[in-house]
């Protein structure tokens, strides 16, 4: 059965994973070699990738940012993690201040977590395993708080609604600007705690259709 057919049909009953109702404006990030502003700027540089966001967010009045999904990106060359070929983004990113909560869309329990320390990884990271329509898949979040991973143990209910963590600082992200990595996986692949949130080109096909597109929950008006 189709996990993007499915996730269509019960659209209504997927709630938030932020409280975006004040949000008065989106401004979604180019992250392709198609913008020239990133060729100027140093990628192993944090603070500056940091700034970056905030400056584009605050000179659009925009209240949330987005990283948009299967984008060929050119932002990965600070990290040996992704090597020369993993460019393509599996997840959506949602740039918002550190601290803000994250919430579960579904119930659920939880599948795995840890920390994934490492220039340009995750960082805390969670993995929710979700039941729709007797179809089991899944939801990461990456880029967490430290916090976020304390009292949480595999199995673990969650509700609907339920705080599962909150935006991690950069200094414990993977050197990232503040942000939640949001990514829909229908087979785990036998992995846990993590899942690869970029691929290569040559594996696109195969990934995308494993990772749909993260708005069918999100439900951003983009």
């Amino acid at each position: 059965m189709n996990l993007t057919e499915i996730l269509k049909r019960n659209r209504e009953q997927i709630g938030r994973i932020f409280n975006l109702q004040n949000a008065q404006k989106f401004f979604i990030f180019d992250f392709s070699a198609s913008n020239k502003e990133l060729q100027t700027m140093d990628m192993e540089n944090a603070l500056q990738a940091d700034q970056y966001v905030k400056n584009i967010l605050r000179e659009n009045s925009a209240d949330v940012g987005i990283g948009k999904y299967a984008e060929d990106r050119v932002i990965y060359k600070h990290s040996p993690l992704f090597g020369t070929a993993r460019t393509i983004h599996l997840g959506i990113d949602i740039f918002l201040p550190a601290g803000t909560k994250v919430f579960s869309p579904l119930p659920a329990t939880v599948h795995s977590f840890q920390n994934n320390r490492g220039i340009g990884d995750y960082g805390p990271t969670i993995i929710l395993q979700h039941d729709l329509e007797g179809i089991l898949f899944f939801t990461l979040y990456g880029h967490l708080s430290l916090e976020s991973l304390e009292g949480k143990t595999v199995g673990q209910k969650i509700a609907q609604g339920e705080i599962i963590g909150k935006i991690g600082t950069l200094d414990i992200n993977g050197n990232w600007p503040e942000h939640v990595h949001f990514q829909i996986i229908a087979d785990m692949l036998g992995k846990k705690g993590d899942f690869p949130g970029v691929c290569s080109r040559q594996d696109r096909e195969f990934y995308l259709n494993n990772c749909p597109d993260p708005n069918l929950i999100l439900k951003l008006q983009i």
